[in-house]
């Protein structure tokens, strides 16, 4: 008995962490299918000893709970979960279960994707978007409304005034995927892991710019409820719902369910050549009344199931475990594998993500591993096989000293990342320079990494200032393999150039932490040089549209560190720009909203909030995120909350969107 109360509170505890990583973090740590093998071992347990079942126990939830940082959304019904298979005979025996609840009548399948992204629920209201929501643990979910608005294929307004919710899945293109990932690097933020954690990251994010630049797209896959027109079935109810303008779903109709397995079949074929990431595909019966007669569990529903695919996987050598140590001081564990062939290309090296990762998968060195490629793009270790263990294992530590510098290191609060903490480290250093030359920092064409590793290795260049000497080292550089006379003096030139590459690229450039691509550009429009920026208070910086409190600590603390503050002085002593060019703060004090603060509230009838803010900077103007006597105007749509009433009560000029369109030069009236 009490082996058995130990196992259950050892399988709560792991499944609700990987519930936390999943739905929460955006951060998957283990497959579907050992977390449902799991799953089925604690509800067997907990089905035997009831008494030893926990109130948090994961079994009895759906999914996640809600976020911090967005407001809690209740949804109309419960968004249950489908039940899972993995093989055809899992599939038959759900069509002998449906045959059953439906004695001697007649039903097909719709068949359709299963996407893998972040499941939205969206609601309409006489045919107008008024809340987007994640689906969250299936009754509470996040109210992503702001950035769902930024999702150029999900309708602001229907084609009917109706009332309807409706479920779908947001994606992102693998394309896109590979770009983010792309520029993350050139940031010195971590991959993700796949497209469905890329997807759900940019939709919590809490500015929607960060969204809105993703470019997602959506499917809808589900009608929840509509007021008026009551359709029979689900392809009945998805074709409705393409004509009021949503982008629905796909489906194929099986009638038998030798049909349906031959359709699953082929699209475990055809995945590969999918412009985005499906993890499998759903069987639905498609007549409502037939659903209704089916019913449900207590968290899925009886007349679907999805069929999931198998990771790409292989099987390798786990020959050691190396530590490597990116721009911000990260520590990441890597494992180094016998090469093996995964989906397509050879896999040397995959990631382990984290510590946490290691131990919660109890990975060694010397395992026989299973490798695989997460969304069929990075190679990651999904498990060790335990049972092929000889005891020559060796478990693996996160070192307490960073394995390039020899500083010490520290785990970072309510974070799976260890850091190294001497801002000296070469590693940190190195990485720091091979970002401030990358295409969209400085833009130092021919100064890749691999040239940028030699150059610090040989001394030529410790900082980011060096760069802007190496025109000294002329006839050194001439001597390199690989570098000629006309190499080096294209590299001096384009090291020349790069000093007027803007003032939002140079802010970049220093690598900030927290401080990205469009971040740089909020600040460069906001500050009229670097001396400006470095003399900006938290608090000044936080009531910058899209900067916050977290980033606004993190560049404050940035320009207290004096080898920073060293570092720019000497790029202003070798001619680097750091100001806003003159033609740009010309046209940005002529412009119709020059010097002019604004505060946004409520929702504008025909512009996001992002694409109002943006229309003010071009012109002129900044955005703040509340109300004080120095704002300018007060910008309000529908629903404009206590931000209204602070401007009437200081006295500040309201204006709405007709007016704000009429004064940008939007309109004729």
């Amino acid at each position: 008995m009490e082996s058995a109360q130990s196992k259950i509170n050892e399988l709560t505890d792991r499944l609700l962490y990987y519930n936390r990583m999943y739905y929460e973090k955006d951060s998957p740590v283990v497959s579907d299918e050992e977390y449902d093998s799991l799953m089925k071992e604690l509800t067997d347990l907990e089905a035997m000893y009831p008494e030893f079942a926990r109130k948090d126990s994961p079994a009895r939830n759906v999914g996640g709970r809600a976020a911090e940082g967005f407001s809690k959304v209740t949804h109309i019904a419960p968004m249950l979960s489908l039940s899972n298979a993995y093989s055809e005979e899992e599939l038959r025996e759900f069509d002998e279960r449906i045959a059953k609840g439906l004695p001697g009548e007649e039903y097909f399948y719709d068949c359709e994707n299963k996407f893998d992204g972040l499941t939205v629920v969206l609601t309409y209201e006489d045919g107008v978007l008024t809340r987007g929501a994640t689906r969250g643990d299936g009754v509470v979910g996040e109210d992503i409304t702001n950035n769902i608005r930024t999702i150029k294929t999900i309708p602001h307004r229907l084609k009917q005034d109706i009332s309807v919710t409706v479920r779908g899945e947001v994606i992102m293109y693998k394309d896109e995927f590979k770009k983010l990932n792309a520029a993350r690097e050139l940031e010195g933020l971590p991959p993700f892991a796949n497209p469905r954690n890329a997807a759900a990251g940019s939709l919590r994010q809490l500015d929607s710019r960060v969204t809105a630049s993703r470019n997602l797209d959506i499917f809808v896959f589900n009608m929840e409820s509509i007021s008026g027109y009551q359709p029979k079935g689900h392809y009945e109810s998805l074709e409705y719902l393409k004509s009021l303008g949503f982008k629905v779903s796909d489906i194929t109709r099986a009638v038998t369910i030798d049909e349906a397995v031959e359709y699953i079949n082929k699209k475990g074929i055809d995945r590969a050549g999918l412009p985005f990431e499906i993890d499998g595909a759903v069987l639905k019966v498609d007549s409502f009344a037939q659903r209704e007669r089916l019913g449900m569990t207590a968290k899925t529903p009886r007349w679907a199931i999805a069929y999931k695919f198998s990771a790409i996987e292989a099987e390798t050598l786990l020959k050691d475990i190396t530590v490597q140590v990116g721009r911000t001081g990260v520590l990441t564990p890597v494992a180094e594998l016998e090469p093996v062939r995964v989906a397509g290309s050879v896999v040397s090296r995959a990631t382990l993500h984290n510590e946490d990762n290691v131990r919660i998968k109890d990975i060694r060195i010397g395992d026989r591993v299973v490798v695989r490629k997460a969304g069929d793009v990075i190679p990651e270790v999904a498990r060790s096989l335990k049972d092929k263990r000889t005891g020559n294992e060796k478990g693996f530590e996160m070192p307490q000293r960073c394995p390039v510098c020899g500083g010490k290191t520290a785990r970072i609060e309510d974070e799976a990342a260890v850091r190294c903490l001497n801002p000296d480290c070469p590693a940190k250093a190195l990485r720091r320079i091979q970002h401030f030359v990358s295409r969209d920092a400085m833009n130092i064409t021919g100064l890749g990494d691999s040239l940028v590793q030699r150059l610090y290795d040989l001394g030529y260049i410790t900082d980011c200032s060096d760069i802007f000497t190496l025109s000294s080292k002329k006839e050194q550089l001439k001597k390199l393999d690989g570098l000629g006379e006309k190499s080096v003096e294209n590299l001096i030139e384009a090291i020349e150039a790069s000093k007027n590459a803007g003032f939002d690229s140079l802010i970049f450039a220093l690598g900030i932490p927290l401080v990205g691509k469009r971040n740089a550009q909020v600040l460069a429009a906001h500050f009229a040089d670097i001396d400006e920026l470095i003399s900006a208070s938290a608090q000044e910086l936080d009531s910058i549209e899209s900067i916050g409190g977290k980033m606004a600590e993190s560049i404050t603390a940035f320009f207290t560190d004096e080898d920073n503050l060293s570092m720019i002085t000497s790029l202003k002593y070798t001619g680097v720009n750091m100001a806003r060019a003159e033609n740009e703060g010309r046209r940005q004090a002529d412009a119709a909203f020059g010097g002019k603060t604004f505060v946004l509230t409520g929702t504008l009838p025909h512009y996001t909030r992002d694409e109002a803010s943006k229309i003010i900077q071009e012109l002129g103007g900044r955005v703040t995120g509340s109300v004080s006597r120095s704002t300018g105007y007060v910008l309000a749509g529908e629903n404009p909350g206590s931000k209204l009433a602070k401007a009437n009560e200081l006295g500040i000029p309201v204006i709405d969107e007709a007016m704000f369109m009429k004064m940008a030069g939007l309109s004729d009236e």
